[in-house]
């Protein structure tokens, strides 16, 4: 289903470019439907002649031209665009933030009474058209912004809509979660080249494994429990290897990660009020 909007990103990083890739591969919209903006003069080349879309380093224009004005930038600059773009905006458009930590009520202490806001958490991954999204509404956005934030998001992989109060708990599981995966895919690489692999089948056979197994789980809905058993035989070589994982601790060292993650999220999300209320 085609998004009818006009949509800028302020901001052009990598998210906002698997964002914008995938809304043109979607055929979700035109690229004459997206402008983004950026201090960088060959990233806003660079998506020019990959997407055709119109490109800008004029913050304030390409926020009064747009329905959808995506924030794109990280929490540490954030402030400083709501400033500048604020008297900007239209009155009726919809500003969706990617920016970890910042929670909605900051954002629109620094716009305009009533402007609708959406807070997002997606993760690098939807570069590959493979995300996974947290999406939460703020104090005026409605179920409809919802839904066309969910077509925008899912245009790149999944989304989920939560309560704000857990989008730290999101960012510190799927925003922060695909650092984990690839350290753990890098240690069983390390592992196939100790016990004798070539280093391009180990990596290959690591990443593929993880690949596979998580498409396995989403295609059956089996619990991971479950699928654990199936892999799992009497005495075989799969219950030896988990042994070793409980002995060392595995569960507890990621649920130790996202708590971790989680809780840095709050701490920006709380500098971040800091600055509004300045």
């Amino acid at each position: 289903m085609s998004i009818d909007k006009k949509i800028a990103f302020l901001g052009a990083g990598n998210m906002a470019g698997a964002l914008i890739k995938g809304l043109l591969s979607a055929k979700a919209c035109a690229p004459s439907q997206i402008l983004a903006t950026d201090v960088r003069a060959d990233r806003l080349a660079q998506l020019k002649s990959d997407h055709h879309i119109t490109v800008s380093d004029d913050n304030k224009a390409s926020a009064a031209w747009a329905d959808i004005v995506v924030l794109a930038t990280k929490p540490q600059v954030l402030d400083r665009l709501l400033v500048e773009i604020a008297d900007s905006l239209r009155p009726d458009a919809l500003v969706i933030s990617i920016a970890a930590g910042v929670p909605a009520a900051a954002i629109e202490s620094r716009l305009k009474t009533g402007t609708r806001v959406i807070r997002t958490m997606p993760n690098t991954p939807a570069i590959v058209d493979a995300g996974a999204t947290a999406i939460a509404k703020g104090t005026h956005a409605t179920a409809e912004d919802i839904a066309l934030a969910k077509r925008i998001f899912d245009s790149v992989g999944k989304s989920v809509t939560l309560d704000e109060n857990l989008i730290d708990a999101a960012t510190g599981l799927s925003g922060s979660g695909p650092a984990y995966i690839f350290l753990i895919i890098e240690a069983l690489s390390d592992a196939g080249v100790k016990v004798g692999l070539h280093r391009d089948s180990a990596l290959m056979l690591a990443a593929q494994t993880v690949l596979g197994s998580a498409k396995l789980l989403l295609e059956t809905g089996e619990h991971p429990g479950r699928l654990k058993d199936m892999v799992t035989s009497p005495g075989g070589t799969a219950i030896a290897g988990l042994h070793t994982l409980e002995a060392g601790g595995l569960r507890t060292t990621l649920i130790n990660a996202v708590e971790a993650a989680t809780r840095r999220a709050q701490e920006l999300g709380e500098d971040a009020v800091k600055k509004a209320l300045k």
